[in-house]
């Protein structure tokens, strides 16, 4: 039915305009049809166009001095709102004309769309509400007062350094030629929040922002945004102080997570205008945010900011796209590149050190397990056979306590140190899950018990103590202990703690944004006006990589590629158009109409207080019809899976379990509608399994027995029509919540073995000290000595076979050793493991024509040698000859004493002596000696 356009403003526009607390019945605010006089042209006596002679504009809204505030055009809902749009504009001007005075806000609206024209300043938006009267107010104020943003000062004290001042001023003069969105990069650690905060007092002082909102994802970033707040604008009202929960709303400042700003605009008790703030900061921009918390974005449609620290080349599309800047160009960017290489560095540069264990690199199996742990799983009852787990399993399927210890151990033994030299210095551990972050404190706590639990704390978001002052977030930043941070995703983003000098991802990362992200968390150089007493110099920090993240990202600059997943809300809703439309073009109408009953009755459930499903209005309004439900056609079924289907994904409240359920169901009984026997078959088999591991244990699933039982039979699914997949769905749905409980079949393993260091490299080369990993040098020095051997005529003697001489060699290792990546004679022996070769013996090598064989591989020769010679050798003096093996290959010698000490007292309190008799110690310490030679 067509609403008149009294009924539209009876009931949709007058509604709104209460909810933003306009009193239509009180004329000092709202003037309904308000008369405007406009004075007719010299000589003319009837009026000639619609706008000259006497109007009559809808509403006026007036301020607290009676002055027209704002013109507003109603039209019905049946027409479009834009037809108001020159209408409302010459009712603006007319009323100034008439009135004098200010020139009035526009706004016109049917009903289901408004819009807000601020004219002669931006063009119009779409709204979705109506402004307060304070809002006016301060629209009219800041319109009145503002001064040109290109000649306001920006207060240096607060950010001064020249990249900041170059951001700030880009954003001023992007908002001075009437942009409203705007997008900085800025590499993590160059001061992002003070850049903002210089930006807010700028905008502030020039009367262009009243109200400022910065967003954060996490409550630890939002109590660190306000005390960087308190500190340089020590005098703007801030919200929220200590303790508030209701948000107060005469503050200048407002910083809070996305959750609690989107609990506030989809609230009633704290309901804000959707025009309460000026200017808006979103830290941390990326799609993800978007997805999940658009909806305050499209609520305060204000001038808004985004900052990001993640590479231009890798920030998602999207991200540019709601900014409006072309892909790859945001408003200002500063890279970690340029803040490093800068003089003096405004960043930390880092080393990398990988470390892998030999059960990370070959996985658990009796293969890699010790001899001395297969007797002790078999003293438990354990079969070592059926102990099989890939190494990419750690911490997932399977948990070694072992392999946590031994990444501890050499964590303490590698890391960068205090000034004492023995604590390490702050350190943040990156872990794959709260368990995880748990086992890592409690090794901790049992190899270093003279900390008595200081030196290590997990740090968790969902921990109350974590926050405020004194909380464990606040001892590891102002106190010497904890050293240790052990981190799930909470210190993975934004903390700023400029004392860091250790990261340890104990856990693979497959985003980049992500991972440096994690990695910015080191770069911050020391305030030395502030120096604290457990670290008073940083040069650089130290990465310890456990799970070879940056070979990933070597590999896949990108990182993993995430396929968009759509809510299952969303997927729901497809799926149900796919069946009707199936059913409609196979002759099914009836099972067409029980379908479409089903998703009216989804979008009648769509949460009302949704900014999403309030911007949606109109396009919900052409389905209320019922004409539109009589015949669909393929085009109405292209509307709703284009208009209708992507509104589900605003549904949050709901028994997700249940609705997998009936996905299952529906998706079976539309591939039976399809006549897809297979696939039938294969969903048919899922649901049976489902409805198997229902515990009859629980009362409320022992109600459903006789279903339960009789569903997971062949003769049900044979003879199971609509309304019996529709009963099964209804009844049994509702009880999936406790299949979880029965299932515990999942549970890790959990194992408590020996591991041993695999491998732990870093070589570093060249004048600026630059670090890579061994095998990154290695592949740097192979390609460079292949492209010059093309040119290079000494190294063509040698490919050739052609001897060369003395002179002719140093002139090559001055060559290499002047050309990145800076290749010298000790460094190729430490790269290929081998202390005697010579310069030229690597080059051959290189270019294969000499084979050299590493040091590893050498004493793994001598040391089998050895075992050949001598059959008769037991099990304890083989696991000690392997434990010396591995002990030589990786301190590269062995004096006589280390035989007698720990790791040897292991195997026995006497070590080598309580092992080997004299003649065998003798040629033992022969083998050590040549092989140390």
């Amino acid at each position: 039915m067509t609403s008149t356009e009294a009924q539209t403003r009876r009931d949709k526009i007058d509604v709104a305009l209460a909810a933003a607390g306009w009193n239509i019945s009180d004329p000092t605010q709202v003037a309904l049809e308000f008369d405007i006089s406009v004075d007719l042209p010299e000589g003319v006596s009837e009026p000639q166009t619609p706008y000259q002679g006497h109007q009559f504009s809808d509403y006026v809204l007036k301020g607290k001095d009676g002055r027209p505030l704002a013109v507003v055009e109603a039209k019905r809902t049946s027409k479009d709102a834009a037809l108001g749009r020159e209408q409302a504009k010459q009712y603006c001007y007319n009323i100034q004309k008439q009135l004098g005075g200010e020139l009035p806000f526009c706004f016109y609206t049917n009903g289901l769309e408004t819009y807000f024209w601020d004219l002669g300043n931006y063009p119009p938006r779409k709204v979705v509400g109506f402004p307060t009267r304070d809002d006016l107010e301060r629209f009219r104020y800041i319109r009145r007062n503002r001064k040109p943003l290109t000649q306001e000062l920006i207060n240096t004290s607060i950010a001064g350094r020249d990249y900041q001042i170059r951001a700030i001023r880009s954003v001023l003069e992007a908002i001075e030629q009437k942009k409203r969105d705007m997008l900085l990069v800025m590499a993590t650690g160059t001061g992002k929040t003070r850049t903002c905060i210089a930006m807010t007092d700028a905008l502030m002082r020039a009367g262009h922002a009243e109200k400022v909102l910065f967003l954060v994802d996490r409550i630890a970033l939002r109590d660190q945004a306000l005390g960087a707040f308190k500190e340089h604008l020590p005098n703007e009202p801030r919200w929220p102080n200590m303790g508030e929960k209701l948000i107060a709303k005469d503050r200048r400042i407002y910083i809070s997570t996305y959750p609690t700003m989107l609990n506030i605009i989809r609230g009633e008790a704290q309901h804000l205008s959707p025009h309460f703030f000026d200017f808006i900061v979103i830290d941390e921009s990326h799609r993800s945010i978007y997805n999940t918390y658009g909806e305050i974005l499209d609520y305060f449609k204000a001038i808004t900011l985004g900052l990001t620290a993640t590479p231009t080349d890798i920030i998602d599309h999207n991200t540019f796209r709601l900014f409006h800047c072309e892909d790859g160009l945001p408003t200002f960017a500063y890279t970690y590149e340029e803040a490093v290489n800068n003089v003096p560095p405004y960043l930390c540069d880092f080393q990398v050190m990988k470390i892998q264990t030999k059960f990370q690199m070959e996985g658990i199996n009796k293969r890699t397990i010790t001899l001395e742990d297969q007797k002790r799983l078999i003293l438990e009852g354990k079969e070592v056979e059926e102990i099989n787990f890939e190494g990419t399993q750690l911490e997932k399927q399977v948990i070694n306590k072992g392999t946590n210890a031994l990444i501890v151990r050499e964590f303490m033994e590698e890391c960068i140190k205090d000034g004492n030299g023995v604590l390490p210095g702050k350190t943040i551990f990156f872990c794959s899950s709260k368990a995880h972050a748990r086992r890592i404190e409690e090794i901790f706590d049992k190899l270093f018990p003279q900390y008595h639990g200081e030196l290590a704390k997990v740090l968790v978001s969902d921990d109350p103590r974590v926050y405020g002052k004194g909380g464990l977030l606040d001892q590891f930043t102002n106190n010497d202990m904890p050293r240790i941070a052990i981190s799930v995703d909470m210190l993975d983003t934004g903390v700023d703690v400029r004392e860091i000098v250790n990261l340890v991802f104990a856990k693979p990362v497959y985003s980049y944004t992500k991972f440096w992200q994690m990695i910015g968390r080191g770069t911050r150089l020391l305030e030395t006006s502030k120096p604290k007493p457990w670290c008073t110099e940083k040069d650089s920090f130290l990465i310890l990589d456990c799970w070879d993240n940056f070979e990933y990202f070597k590999l896949q600059p990108k990182g993993k590629e995430l396929k968009p997943q759509l809510p299952l809300p969303v997927r729901l809703a497809g799926l149900r158009l796919d069946k009707i439309e199936k059913a409609i073009d196979s002759g099914h109408e009836e099972l067409a109409e029980r379908e479409i009953a089903k998703l009216r009755k989804q979008i009648a459930g769509l949460p009302a207080s949704s900014i999403v499903i309030k911007e949606a209005a109109t396009v919900l309004h052409q389905i209320e019809d019922e004409n539109f439900w009589v015949k669909l056609s393929h085009q109405k079924l292209e509307f709703l899976r284009a208009e209708i289907k992507p509104l589900f994904r605003t549904v949050s409240e709901a028994d997700f379990k249940a609705m997998r359920f009936e996905r299952d169901l529906l998706e079976y009984s539309l591939a039976k509608l399809c006549e897809e026997k297979e696939r039938a078959e294969v969903l048919k088999e899922s649901i049976t399994e489902q409805i198997g591991e229902l515990p009859l244990s629980v009362p409320f699933v022992k109600v459903e027995e006789e279903l339960i039982r009789a569903a997971q039979s062949n003769r049900f699914w044979a003879m199971a029509d609509e309304d019996a997949l529709d009963d099964l769905c209804n009844r049994l749905g509702p009880l999936m919540k406790f299949r979880d409980q029965s299932t515990g079949g999942t549970d890790p393993i959990h194992l408590d073995l020996i591991d041993q260091l695999h491998k732990k490299e870093m070589v570093e080369f060249g004048p600026q000290h630059e670090a890579v990993s061994v095998s990154r040098y290695r592949e740097m020095v192979e390609a460079l000595i292949m492209e010059l051997t093309e040119t290079n005529p000494i190294l063509q003697k040698i490919k050739g076979g052609d001897f060369i001489s003395d002179g002719e060699a140093d002139e090559l290792a001055s060559l290499l050793h002047a050309e990145h990546p800076h290749i010298t004679q000790d460094l190729l022996r430490q790269v290929y493991k081998n202390r005697k070769a010579r310069f030229i013996q690597f080059i051959r090598h290189i270019l294969g024509i000499e084979i050299l064989k590493s040091f590893p591989d050498t004493v793994a020769e001598a040391f089998d040698q050895f075992i050949h010679e001598h059959s008769n050798l037991s099990s304890r003096q083989l696991e000690f000859l392997n434990l010396l093996k591995n002990f030589i290959v990786e301190r590269e010698k062995v004096e006589k004493r280390d035989l007698i000490s720990a790791p040897f007292t292991v195997i026995h309190p006497q070590g080598i002596r309580g092992v080997f008799g004299p003649s065998e110690i003798d040629e033992i310490l022969r083998m050590t000696e040549r092989l140390a030679a």
